[in-house]
């Protein structure tokens, strides 16, 4: 395996700082023991009066379901480990546990649900809207293509490769519409738009500011959809997240050009203004642009953070699905940070610099990856092969900086 390789290698085993108590997201009590609030809300309550050993041998901990257990493991520097055993098990969580309800999610230009488990473990779901092989028309602009649920999948393992690890885990998965959605939904604007097309399929499309209309609409075979669930971060109730408006934002309008685009200089006046005069916030922005230039997402116009960390910690890279959508061309404005500001992370540059060997190329890795997802294969071949010729301009870029 390339993969449990590319694991071993020491550029992926930088140890990261040491956890302290104020670096974790939470505070738990080892020696709580969690159950289910018995009125059927849901929310978790714990038992105080547990025992640190449960009567089967087990810690408390043990009782945790496996989506708290991330949460629980979220700190300052990483959203999950590197080597972290319960990754398997919550990708499998997300592909097979019991859907109990599903809601649509407000906001956002298209349909999403959120989907809730027995163990009260919530999923975004995203439905499929195009086959693996379309590309986006050349004539689309970028705030009006669609969003993909393969792209969310292969973005999770691609953030992963990168050793980023700031997307919340996705697993693809093979949903019944009428079982899992209409027939169990609470949400009345979401069961109104439910209609059976004259092929026989069952088909939905919600309400959202774009696509959601009998035109658009979602449909089964006959009743069967593919979709991305992607792990749910914790309650904005109980960790706050900041969202940032992006310096190198686009002007998602179909003539005006962002500062940014007109001024070759523009990033002197970003170093100069919190949060990006200190710290490592302007280099983690860098990181997130060169993800999203290896999958082509342009729609990148805020990211967020844990507000309990301040300045000083990750960006969220949540998001991706208008990533993976064409091929046969790349969009060089997506490296517009590390070009103007020409900086990144040794760490960054060392590895993307092993990503482009032989024994670790890029592609091969990705390709493995998404071998395991339920949904495979998750991207065409010249996705894969997109991603070697993109990943040598990322270097290339630094060459040049370097040289200058």
């Amino acid at each position: 395996s390339k993969l449990a390789r590319l694991f071993q290698h020491p550029l992926y085993n930088i140890p990261i700082p040491e956890v302290t108590e104020k670096d974790k997201l939470f505070v738990v009590n080892p020696m709580e023991k969690f159950s289910l609030h018995s009125s059927g809300s849901d929310e978790w309550v714990s038992s105080s009066k547990a025992e640190t050993l449960l009567p089967t041998g087990k810690t408390a901990y043990d009782t945790y379901p496996t989506w708290l257990k991330f949460h629980i493991g979220i700190n300052r520097y990483e959203l999950y480990p590197r080597q972290d055993p319960l990754m398997p098990t919550l990708l499998q969580d997300l592909a097979t546990q019991r859907i109990i309800s599903s809601v649509q999610k407000s906001g956002g230009t298209q349909l999403k649900l959120i989907m809730t488990f027995p163990n009260y473990g919530q999923a975004l779901f995203k439905p499929m809207k195009q086959t693996r092989d379309q590309e986006t028309p050349i004539d689309f602009f970028y705030f009006s293509d669609f969003e993909r649920h393969n792209a969310e999948i292969a973005a999770f393992h691609l953030d992963r490769i990168l050793d980023f690890r700031r997307i919340p885990p996705v697993s693809g998965r093979l949903v019944n519409i009428t079982k899992e959605i209409r027939d169990i939904t609470t949400d009345k604007k979401l069961a109104k738009t439910f209609f059976i097309s004259p092929a026989g399929n069952i088909c939905f499309y919600g309400e959202c500011s774009y696509y959601c209309s009998t035109e658009h609409a979602l449909c089964g075979k006959p009743d069967r959809l593919e979709g991305s669930m992607a792990a749910l971060l914790p309650d904005k109730t109980l960790a706050k997240r900041r969202s940032w408006r992006s310096p190198w934002r686009r002007s998602y309008h179909k003539s005006k050009k962002a500062e940014w685009e007109l001024n070759p200089n523009y990033c002197a006046q970003v170093r100069k203004t919190p949060p990006y005069d200190k710290g490592h916030r302007l280099l983690n922005l860098i990181d997130m642009t060169v993800l999203d230039f290896l999958m082509g997402n342009m729609d990148r116009h805020h990211y967020e953070t844990f507000e309990k960390f301040g300045n000083d910690t990750f960006l969220l890279h949540l998001d991706n699905g208008r990533g993976f959508g064409t091929h046969s061309r790349d969009e060089p404005s997506i490296l517009a940070p590390l070009q103007q500001c020409c900086s990144m992370k040794k760490s960054t540059y060392l590895r993307l610099q092993l990503l482009a060997t032989q024994p670790y190329r890029l592609s091969d890795l990705l390709r493995e990856a998404l071998a395991t997802d339920p949904l495979a294969p998750i991207l065409a071949e010249p996705h894969l092969r997109a991603l070697d010729r993109r990943l040598g301009k990322v270097l290339a870029v630094v060459g040049h900086c370097l040289a200058r």
